[in-house]
């Protein structure tokens, strides 16, 4: 996978940990909202997060980096057990579907042990297309793409892009078909 779009920071940089305690504040606040108290939620969301489309519902508990990194589409389905590692850009589009405990990462951390321990961190963009369904326990990685129409198997782990109108399933995710009509 192409990592050119990668953004690197610092684990202790006090402006994303001071926005990462917020994020955790409100996503308490978020998680302790009645259930069934829908426009509640949804006007919480509407202001946490970067973007919220009409109709879209994400159930709880749901937790995330920033919130304000993540833009999510019209008639969006996220389940319960969502976590979203936004510290880069999270697009979901517009009537995708998402299983519960789906992970989002959009952050990782090197792969050498000395830059853990010098506390460096990067993230790379996710786009989750319209019209997508992400089943159960699936992991989305940084940096990756997935296409209009697509699908994803439950407890995939998607690595690379996955194409418009294919089925991708396994550790890692490859496509083994198309979506059809």
């Amino acid at each position: 996978m192409e990592h050119h779009n990668r953004q690197y920071h610092q684990m202790d940089d006090p402006e994303m940990a001071k926005n990462s305690r917020r994020a955790r504040t409100i996503c308490q606040e978020y998680n302790q909202l009645p259930p069934g108290d829908e426009a509640a939620k949804a006007a919480l969301l509407k202001k946490f997060l970067g973007g919220f489309g009409e109709g879209s519902v994400i159930q709880q508990p749901f937790q995330c980096d920033l919130g304000s990194q993540i833009t999510i589409g019209k008639n969006v389905f996220i389940n319960y057990n969502c976590v979203m590692l936004d510290i880069a850009p999270v697009t979901i589009g517009d009537n995708t579907l998402i299983g519960p405990n789906v992970g989002i990462y959009g952050a990782s951390h090197p792969v050498s042990p000395k830059s853990r321990l010098l506390g460096n961190c990067w993230a790379a963009p996710i786009t989750i297309g319209e019209n997508v369904w992400i089943g159960g326990s699936a992991v989305i990685l940084p940096g990756v793409t997935i296409g209009d129409n697509a699908v994803i198997g439950a407890g995939a782990v998607v690595t690379r892009d996955v194409p418009p109108n294919t089925v991708a399933v396994g550790n890692p995710a490859r496509v083994v078909g198309e979506t059809g009509d």
